[in-house]
């Protein structure tokens, strides 16, 4: 599947109205309809709302590239063109939207006329590569801005064309597998390209010297065959590279381009080691590459070889477990935990086992500057927890999927919604004394919901378990009461713009609500916060992007119901004032001149969470890869080995331990905190994190899942390197 470029298509299109409007008779739809090729465009009125669509081309299993054009209530079938023998593997625009190219499981290219349907030329991709015949497949193809043509197929072959003419120039073979993927530099004078063989190769454009060659063909030919050079190759990946992409990072601020870095600040020093922060900048093109092994990895597009490249997710961003600390049902925390086909309700038993990947940690720290009590004896602070309790499992039918869930604060209510429509249910203990035996069981009710209800992206019980608030399809807040079963009211956020307009709603991806039931935060996918009364039933407060960034994790203090702490994907801690609208203090003195270590906090931030005691000031954030104790109680101080534009020593070390697991060397790193008066610890872990939540003022659940045993449930890659050889 393949869009067109947007801007070349309206033009495009303008232009071809205008003929049709010049007297162009309707044969052509005649001839369309014999050959039972259908258009969407009738009359004057759908001719000029196609001018504002964009269309997409889809390669399908029967030969066929159909196009379809996208609009706000969805995409709606346009016209397909001839079918051909084979499978179309791959399809690419032409840079003017004028011509569109097809792969196919034949061995051969085809270029298509968009406005005639017409075959305007065929490759045969097998006479420029190592093979040919049915077996060659074309997996990928991409389109230069200089009439260029790249194609990958299945021997491994990087293959360049000229677009115009179809002609063969040049052939490269560096992959030892299929080429499943290609991507292109901003500037054009460099390809990439990955394949089964987990590599991702770098290909560069050498222009020729023309003082130099003769003007016969046989010289022409021979320079015109050199053009493109084999520059090195990276293999993070542990299975097939499926997906490349060149994204430039952007700042923009009230629609404002701020493209270009800022100058170096006073006492500037460069980072660390081989570190991604010396090169992800404002304006700098990175490519990213994604796995079969569900890696992503980012590279320097302009400097491929140069740096290490960063592992963008060590564990998935959407939290799929919540934990009930005090339900009713039973005494013990309940977890909820989301599967793609089903709810596992389980009970949390803390104890002294060592057979569970689920911890308990003494979060109490070392009092001496520059060091924690993290001992080599692990059992003085992690404690492995008892194999939990399979309480209950909800299952949803096969093909659907389940999008979201919760449980609420008692234990006793679960919701989830898959894509047809929320659901809830009640779970219920049969005898509370066998429970605590360990004998006891449970059984789940079935509850309705009010009808017409959408599916959600996102659902939240209340601090009381009285209400489900649920963020729907229909990009509304539905408030549903869960005792009588019935809808209370219905939010509509809405934004204004500066002429004054309501803005179009994107959809909302989180909710949080606050532990004393008034408040409702709800974010939405473009990082804009919308706060909620939920004691008047109003919308109280709108707050655009922070710091142009998007929001990473969010919750409300239980110290102070009206504080909103949120984190942004630039690592920046804001803390709001819901009832007054505006900043914190602790915000107003310290958001903007944070530690740098924290700023440099090793992975994306999935979580935040707070001591369960009306008392408590601080907070735990944490990735995949470490966690940080915040306490807004106490001084921000900055340490003097902080670096403006770096990390720490610790910090440097976990990155290029990642990077060694990455290959299939596993390293155990440094358990170090680095305090600066038991403020802003940063404890790295050993294995990735799934979730972390307090159990109590002292001590915090942590689930990890260490990346081997995830590897040991995929396939086996097409290539596996031979050690030795």
């Amino acid at each position: 599947m393949a869009a067109e470029p947007l801007q070349c298509a309206r033009d495009s299109r303008v232009e071809s109205s205008r003929d049709n409007d010049d007297g162009e008779d309707d044969d052509d739809d005649d001839d369309d309809d014999e050959n039972g090729i259908n258009s969407t465009a009738s009359g004057s009125d759908s001719e000029e709302e196609e001018l504002v669509v964009q269309r997409v081309a889809v390669g399908c299993d029967d030969g066929a590239v159909r196009i379809y054009v996208v609009r706000e209530e969805g995409m709606e079938y346009y016209r397909s063109f001839t079918r051909v023998e084979g499978k179309i593997l791959s399809v690419v625009w032409s840079l003017d939207a004028k011509k569109i190219f097809a792969g196919g499981s034949d061995g051969c290219i085809r270029c298509w006329d968009i406005t005639t349907l017409h075959e305007v030329y065929r490759i045969t991709a097998g006479l420029g590569g190592l093979g040919s015949g049915p077996e060659l497949c074309i997996w990928s193809l991409l389109v230069l801005r200089d009439g260029i043509l790249v194609s990958g197929d299945s021997t491994g072959s990087t293959q360049f064309w000229d677009a115009h003419q179809g002609t063969f120039l040049q052939a490269l073979t560096y992959h030892k597998g299929d080429v499943l993927s290609l991507a292109a530099t901003p500037s054009h004078q460099g390809v990439f390209s990955a394949g089964s063989d987990s590599q991702v190769i770098s290909y560069k454009f050498v222009p020729e010297r023309i003082e130099s060659v003769k003007n016969t063909v046989e010289d022409l030919a021979d320079c015109a065959g050199n053009c493109w050079v084999f520059v090195g190759s990276n293999r993070v990946h542990t299975h097939d590279v499926r997906a490349l992409t060149v994204a430039t990072p952007l700042i923009s601020e009230q629609g404002e381009f701020l493209g270009a870095p800022s100058r170096k600040k006073h006492n500037y020093r460069k980072p660390l080691g081989m570190d991604y922060r010396k090169w992800a900048l404002p304006g700098v093109p990175m490519l990213i590459s994604g796995g079969d092994d569900t890696k992503l990895f980012a590279y320097p597009a302009n400097t491929f070889l140069d740096f290490y490249p960063h592992d963008i997710c060590p564990a998935p961003q959407r939290l799929f477990m919540q934990l009930a600390c005090e339900p009713k049902v039973v005494g013990c925390p309940i977890m909820l935990t989301q599967h793609p086909g089903w709810l596992d309700v389980s009970m949390i038993n803390v104890g002294m086992r060592n057979d569970l990947k689920a911890k308990t940690m003494d979060i109490k720290l070392g009092k001496r500057k520059g060091r924690s009590e993290f001992p080599d004896k692990r059992e003085k602070h992690l404690l492995m927890g008892n194999p939990s309790k399979l309480l209950a499992r909800i299952k949803c039918k096969a093909s659907q999927r389940i999008i979201c869930s919760a449980i609420s604060e008692s234990g006793n209510l679960i919701a989830f919604s898959d894509r047809i429509k929320p659901r809830l249910f009640e779970l219920k203990m049969k005898s509370s004394t066998e429970c605590e035996g360990g004998k006891g069981g449970s059984k789940i009710k079935k509850h309705h919901l009010p009808e017409n209800l959408l599916p959600a992206h996102s659902m939240v019980f209340s601090a009381d378990s009285t209400r489900l608030l649920i963020a729907c399809y229909d990009r509304k807040i539905h408030v549903v009461d869960v005792e009588k079963f019935e809808l209370l009211h219905t939010f509509d956020p809405f934004t204004m713009d500066r002429r004054g307009q309501t803005m179009s709603r994107p959809p909302i991806t989180r909710l949080y609500a606050s532990g004393d039931g008034q408040w409702l935060a709800a974010i939405n996918c473009r990082g804009d916060i919308d706060i909620f009364n939920l004691e008047i039933l109003r919308q109280h407060w709108h707050i655009s992007r922070l710091d142009g960034a998007g929001v990473t994790a969010a919750g409300f203090h239980p110290s102070n119901k009206n504080v909103f702490v949120v984190t942004t994907s630039s690592n920046h801690v804001y803390v709001l004032d819901v009832d007054a609208k505006q900043l914190g203090e602790w915000s107003k003195r310290f958001t903007f001149g944070l530690p740098k270590r924290f700023l440099e906090f090793p992975g994306g931030i999935l979580g935040l969470s707070f001591p369960p005691s009306p008392k408590a000031t601080s907070v735990i954030v944490h990735s995949a890869s470490a966690m940080c104790l915040i306490d807004f109680g106490k001084p921000v101080r900055h340490d003097e080995n902080d670096l403006t534009n770096g990390g720490s020593l610790a910090l440097d070390s976990l990155d290029h331990t990642k990077h060694a697991l990455a290959n299939g060397k596993r390293k155990k790193p440094n358990h170090k905190a680095l305090l600066t008066d038991n403020n802003f610890v940063i404890v790295a872990f050993r294995d990735p994190v799934l979730f972390l939540a307090h159990l109590s003022e002292q001590s915090i659940l942590v689930v990890e899942k260490p990346w081997v045993d995830v590897l040991q449930n995929f396939r086996a890659p097409v290539y596996r390197h031979l050690y030795g050889t």
